[in-house]
């Protein structure tokens, strides 16, 4: 019983050592899980945010994408509108795969929908109080 109580520790402190060493190298490569950035389609308005710049994909008949404009106005938030009744807009919804509006896309984030409190957040590193 204590020779194997013994090869089960001096086994885990192998395993335990081999794993801290995988670790400090960095792991398993990132192109084995697919975890390379994602690359943006063509239209994808988040080509032209970078960081800190702000886009809306919404509509002129959607009460809620003028409920965030007024929100936006508000606050002063310089901000991109797209029409999405447009052939641009429909390319932009289809490029960050939005069903309904308004989208709301900050540097790379995207809020779909009207969610005053994600989009609170998204703004507050850029300095904007929603």
């Amino acid at each position: 019983m204590r020779v194997t109580s013994v090869l089960c520790i001096v086994a885990a402190l192998a395993v335990g050592a081999v794993g801290a060493k995988f670790v400090l190298n960095g792991g398993l490569p990132q192109q084995w899980f697919g975890s390379q950035p994602a690359q943006l389609a063509p239209d994808d308005p988040r080509h032209s945010t970078g960081d800190k710049r702000i886009v809306m994909l919404a509509a002129e008949w959607c009460g809620y994408c003028e409920k965030l404009r007024k929100d936006f106005e508000l606050a002063d938030v310089r901000y991109t509108l797209i029409d999405v009744d447009t052939e641009q807009g429909q390319r932009a919804m289809a490029a960050v795969g939005a069903r309904g509006v308004p989208v709301t896309i900050v540097g790379q984030d995207i809020v779909y929908g009207y969610n005053p409190d994600q989009i609170k957040d998204k703004l507050a590193p850029l300095g904007y109080r929603l």
